[in-house]
């Protein structure tokens, strides 16, 4: 017994002093840790200041039922039970007895309230008890932020979140996701909380041992009135064609600043919500949007011109026992390339290139590159493909016997909208590619923290001579009575573009689809800005064609965007010296510095000025107008001393 009990005695010697350090922090660690705080996400506006995206705090107000003396819990449950009946409603009777069974359960964590806004935590922690902070009244505050979207379901996917998940996984959609960790985040803040029990923390202080640092705020180039017409303009036509999903953008065309950006994709139930940014993510064949690019590389080689003839022969043409069709049964017969264009012929676009390019694709394809239409376009915005464009020379399988005719009218090459969108941006932009921009600029409170100016990714597309040559085109597309787009033109407003129709899943018969789009610019004649629109599988019994589906669309947000903001000439006031102007002034400034109380002759002169001279009397003068024009009589007599309240009566004519 003697060995065993100075055996116990060594080692209790051995944890207290050789072992303490160790088992003390050990203990610590268990029962208390750093709970990091995060810091309040920026907020995400529009150009013009409106709130896109903020973090609202929320705030979960808990009591120690155990901190407070018995003297002071006594003192102050009956009052602070009272208070928090007025603010939730219950019975104060009830409140005070379930406070007090958790003092009696020893509670160190009892919720008095969950999820609550800043102004209501403002008013909970004055609250009897509660106002003696966390030591002497128990006072547990805990603090997340929820991120929520002031506009609701518009611009949703675009402008985005940042998300993660049980496992520390991220998703970043949007402009809230590709600048989060840049600008929007800002830095998280630290607390400790001790362990009281049953998997609870409490703060050990009412104050963070390292406060969080805000993020700063984006202002986007998103212009919510822009983006409010694109956004039911696209729903209208979606649900009218019962269509799969949709996209618009539209674009500022001197600086690439996206004004509007609208994603609408159909849930099971039939609703369109933002589902996914097709925009930016999804890449498609173009169609015969697609012709602009292909007679752009053409012209520029100056292998084709718009007045060469071509023949559609019977609007089928054949290559290794494939066929090119005309929507026009028949065919055209023969016609010019660019009436080819405007009526947007498949075989006459495609003879044009073969017959250009056949025994040269390498060039044909070299002046796209030229172009940039190989690139994608560096977007922040998460989950661009990179274009494709069929090469003879990179072994991929995408070249074949019909690749370069295939081509010609949109098939075999694939852009996203925007991609699409940044080229015919080019073109109304005289040959200068901009890259599209979401930003504007970055700020803290008022500070500017980063600006952003637009960025060239091509000073010259092409020549002026072909940049003149497409833009021509599509003008004719939409005020030509044939072209394509001429149920668009408008007497009052002029707008430029090219319709798309283009076969979906094709291979298969059973499964095939249209995806029809429109893609220009307005005004014509001076583009302020480039739009995009892109329909995916409208209902074909319904109706399919590019003009039909997405054409109205683009006519509806440059219409509107037009009323709203019209463009307007500034001219410069002329300063002119008008002599008899000059006289009757001098005049009226004369009798006025004359005449303070007495009656002036006041026949002659124009009635309104009659009526400022005699209200601006020292005295108080009555005055009575009838008529207007010219003073032809007036009741007082010139020269005659007025009297206060005095009426007189001018007469007009």
């Amino acid at each position: 017994m003697f060995i065993f009990g100075i055996a116990v005695v060594f080692k209790l010697l051995s944890i207290q002093f050789l072992q303490g350090d160790k088992y003390r922090a050990l203990a610590t660690e268990r029962v208390v840790k750093d709970v990091i705080i995060p810091a309040n996400r920026g907020n995400v506006y529009s150009v013009n200041g409106n709130l896109l995206a903020t973090s609202i705090p929320k705030y979960d107000i808990r009591i120690d039922a155990l901190a407070p003396s018995l003297k002071t819990f006594e003192e102050y449950v009956k009052p602070l039970c009272d208070s928090l009946s007025k603010y939730s409603g219950k019975s104060s009777n009830k409140l005070e007895k379930e406070i007090r069974k958790a003092r009696a359960n020893k509670n160190r964590y009892y919720l008095l309230a969950r999820n609550i806004g800043y102004s209501d935590y403002i008013r909970l922690r004055n609250f009897p008890l509660l106002k003696l902070g966390a030591f002497k009244g128990g006072l547990i505050v805990e603090q997340t932020t929820k991120r929520e979207h002031p506009m609701g379901g518009i611009a949703q996917r675009s402008i985005g979140y940042e998300r993660f998940d049980e496992k520390g996984n991220v998703t970043r959609a949007g402009i809230d996701g590709a600048f989060g960790v840049k600008y929007l985040r800002g830095v998280d803040g630290k607390r400790k909380k001790q362990q009281i029990g049953k998997g609870q923390w409490k703060p050990l202080s009412d104050a963070n041992e390292v406060e969080p640092q805000d993020g700063y705020d984006v202002y986007t180039t998103i212009d919510v009135n822009i983006q409010d017409i694109a956004h039911h303009a696209l729903l209208e036509q979606l649900e009218k064609y019962k269509a799969d999903h949709g996209c618009v953008v539209v674009m500022e065309t001197k600086t690439g600043e996206i004004r509007a950006i609208s994603n609408l994709g159909r849930n099971k139930n039939g609703y369109y919500y933002e589902r996914l940014n097709y925009a930016v993510g999804e890449s498609h064949e173009s169609g015969s949007t697609f012709k602009l690019m292909a007679l752009a590389a053409a012209f520029e080689d100056k292998l084709v011109d718009t007045s060469d003839v071509v023949d559609t022969e019977n609007g089928i043409l054949s290559f290794y026992g494939k066929k090119v069709r005309d929507s026009k049964h028949g065919g055209y017969g023969k016609i010019t390339v660019s009436k080819a264009f405007e009526i947007s012929s498949n075989t006459g676009i495609v003879k044009a290139i073969d017959q250009a390019y056949r025994n040269q694709p390498e060039k044909f394809v070299d002046r796209l590159y030229e172009m940039n239409l190989n690139n994608d376009l560096n977007l922040p915005i998460i989950g661009e493909p990179k274009p494709i464009i069929p090469d003879p020379r990179i072994k991929n399988g995408r070249w074949s016997g019909i690749a370069l005719q295939w081509m010609a009218y949109g098939y075999g090459v694939s852009f996203t909208p925007l991609q699409t969108l940044t080229f015919y941006n080019a073109v109304a932009n005289d040959g200068v590619m901009v890259k599209p921009r979401f930003l504007k600029e970055v700020k803290e409170f008022d500070r500017i923290v980063e600006p952003f100016k637009e960025e060239v990714i091509n000073k010259q597309i092409c020549s002026k001579e072909t940049i003149s040559k497409l833009k021509q085109l599509l003008k004719n597309v939409v005020e030509k009575e044939y072209g394509t787009g001429h149920r668009l033109y408008s007497e009052n407003f002029s707008m430029a573009g090219k319709t798309g129709t283009c076969q979906k899943d094709y291979r298969n018969k059973e499964k095939l689809n249209y995806i029809s789009s429109f893609a220009g610019y307005f005004p014509a004649e001076n583009p302020k800005y480039s739009c995009i629109v892109v329909i995916h599988e409208p209902d074909k019994s319904v109706g399919y064609y590019g003009a039909d589906v997405s054409g109205p669309v683009f006519k509806k947000v440059a219409q509107k965007i037009f009323i709203d903001t019209p463009i307007v000439d500034e001219i410069e006031t002329l300063n002119i010296s008008e002599t008899s102007i000059e006289n009757e002034y001098q005049s009226f400034y004369e009798t006025a510095q004359k005449y303070k109380t007495i009656m002036p002759n006041l026949v002659g002169i124009p009635a309104m000025d009659a009526v400022v001279l005699l209200e601006n009397m020292q005295i108080d003068v009555k005055v009575k107008l009838q008529g207007n024009g010219v003073i032809k009589s007036q009741s007082v007599d010139k020269n005659t001393k007025l009297k206060s309240k005095q009426t007189v009566v001018l007469t007009a004519s």
